[in-house]
């Protein structure tokens, strides 16, 4: 398996290309918090570094409980590409997958899942599993975590900190 953190390029300059992409992906995750969406947002890079798609979640709107925005964007990198194979692609998102996401990263094949914030309640690739690493399934993918946690972090929490507030009926 090929080692996408490995480049020719400085680690300063990878680091700055997984900011980048994760501002994508942030964006995407305020259009799901502005349609009532839990605010996750996703994008997939190329090998090149290009993305080639982007979603945020869709579960309630779309009444389609795979709706997750690694999902979403998953298939479009996938329609643009032509393949359901991703070799060398990046999945960004803003929070750490469910096992559902991560398995079908795994399945796409992606080089690496970069994430902002971990889920302690449902994270698949580092905190409550590690479906991404896991030497039984026939690929792996590098996983790195952190990048523009803060932002990500505080984007959920003032979503459901808003949620909470509201008086239910």
């Amino acid at each position: 398996m090929s080692n996408p953190t490995r480049s020719a390029r400085s680690p300063a300059a990878a680091d700055h290309e997984r900011v980048s992409w994760m501002g994508a992906a942030l964006r995407e995750a305020e259009k799901g918090a502005a349609a009532g969406e839990i605010p996750v947002g996703a994008v997939v890079v190329s090998p090149e570094g290009k993305i080639l798609s982007r979603a945020h979640n869709r579960p309630v709107t779309a009444n389609d409980p795979t709706a997750h925005a690694e999902i979403l964007a998953l298939r479009g990198a996938g329609r643009r590409t032509g393949n359901y194979r991703l070799p060398g692609c990046r999945l960004v998102v803003t929070l750490e997958p469910c096992p559902m996401c991560a398995g079908a990263a795994v399945v796409a094949r992606v080089a690496e899942i970069i994430y902002g914030t971990p889920d302690p309640k449902g994270g698949a690739v580092s905190t409550l599993y590690r479906i991404a690493s896991d030497p039984r399934l026939n690929h792996r993918a590098a996983v790195t975590s952190g990048i523009l946690a803060e932002e990500c972090a505080s984007l959920l929490t003032t979503f459901f900190r808003s949620r909470r507030s509201v008086p239910r009926s």
